[in-house]
C-alpha cells in the first residue's frame, strides 16, 4: 500500500511545480512560498481532524518532536531555494536538479538509517545521476532561456536540503501518526517562510498580487499538501531509499505539463536523460 501512496505523492508534486511556476511569474518567490504554507497548513490540519489523530499530540516524545522540527526547517529552506530557482529557470531544467536529491537521500539512508546497499540500488543511483546530468546540460542556443546560472545555485541547494528533509522526516515520522507529523512540520515551515518575508520586507507586495497569481499559488499549496500527506504516509511504512525515488518520478509529470502548458522545449538529449532517470528509478523497485 505504501507504494501507491508514494506514486500519489509523485503525481501531486509534479502538478505543484507547474502551478507554482505560473503563480510566481508576477510574484516574489519568497512571498508566494509563504502564502502556500498557509494553504498547506489548513489542508494538513484538516486531515488531522478527519483521521482523529489530534488527541495523540500530547503523547509525542521529545525525540520525535525534535526531528520533526528539524525536518520542517530543512523543508522550509529547500522550498525557498526551489521556488526561487523556478522563478529564474525553466521547469524542465530546475526539476531534474531538485529531484537529484534522490541520490543523496539514498546515500544518507544507507549511512544513517542502516538501509542495505545492493547492486540494483547502486545501478539505479548511477542511472538517475547520469539522466539528471543529461537533462540540465544545455546548448548555447538555449542559454537565453534562463537568467544566467543563478537558478542552478538555488536548485542545487534545494536538492541538498530536500535530502536532509527526507532523512530527518523518516526518523521523526516513525513515532507519530503521519498526518499529524506532516501538520506539525508545516507549522515550522510556515514560521520560517513568513520570517523570511518580513526580514526581506516583502509583505507590502501582498496587495499587488493579481487574482490569477493568487489562484495558482493557492492551488499549488493544495497539491503540495496532498503530495505531503501521501509522501509521509508512504515514508512511515516503506523504505526511504525506495519511497524517495518513486516520489521523484514527479519529474515526469512536471516535464510533460511544462511542455504542453508552459511550452518549454525539451531537447532529444533532455528526453533521453528523462528516460534514463525513470528507468533508474524503476530499477530501484526491483527486490
Amino acid at each position: 500500500m505504501w507504494v501507491l501512496f508514494a506514486f500519489g505523492s509523485a503525481f501531486f508534486a509534479g502538478i505543484t511545480a507547474i502551478l507554482a511556476k505560473i503563480g510566481i511569474r508576477n510574484t516574489d518567490s519568497n512571498l508566494a512560498t509563504a502564502i502556500r504554507t498557509i494553504v498547506i497548513l489548513i489542508f494538513s490540519w484538516l486531515m488531522v481532524f478527519i483521521v482523529g489523530s489530534q488527541s495523540t499530540i500530547y503523547a509525542i516524545s521529545g525525540h520525535t518532536l525534535v526531528f520533526l522540527i528539524l525536518s520542517g526547517v530543512a523543508t522550509g529552506v529547500s522550498w525557498l531555494c526551489y521556488f526561487k530557482a523556478l522563478q529564474l529557470g525553466n521547469v524542465n531544467k530546475v526539476t531534474p536538479i531538485d529531484k537529484s536529491s534522490t541520490v543523496l537521500t539514498m546515500i544518507l539512508a544507507f549511512i544513517f538509517l542502516g538501509e542495505k546497499v545492493t547492486w540494483i540500488k547502486l545501478i539505479g543511483m548511477i542511472a538517475i545521476g547520469i539522466g539528471t546530468y543529461m537533462m540540465i546540460t544545455k546548448k548555447e542556443c538555449q542559454a537565453k532561456e534562463v537568467k544566467g546560472n543563478r537558478w542552478l545555485f538555488y536548485a542545487a541547494l534545494s536538492a541538498v536540503f530536500a535530502s536532509l528533509t527526507s532523512i530527518l522526516g523518516k526518523v521523526g515520522i516513525t513515532g507519530i501518526e503521519s498526518n499529524l507529523g506532516t501538520a506539525i512540520r508545516t507549522v515550522v515551515i510556515m514560521i520560517i517562510a513568513w520570517l523570511v518575508v518580513f526580514v526581506m520586507k516583502k509583505q507590502g507586495e501582498l496587495k499587488n498580487i493579481d487574482k490569477k497569481s493568487w489562484l495558482f499559488i493557492c492551488l499549488s499549496g493544495i497539491t503540495t499538501g496532498a503530495s505531503w500527506l501521501c509522501y509521509y504516509r508512504a515514508l512511515q511504512t516503506g523504505l526511504a531509499s525506495v519511497v524517495v525515488p518513486i516520489d521523484k518520478l514527479s519529474i515526469v509529470v512536471a516535464v510533460v505539463f511544462s511542455f504542453f502548458i508552459l511550452k518549454e522545449k525539451l531537447t532529444i538529449k533532455s528526453f533521453a536523460g528523462l528516460i534514463i532517470i525513470v528507468t533508474g528509478t524503476l530499477v530501484l523497485l526491483i527486490k
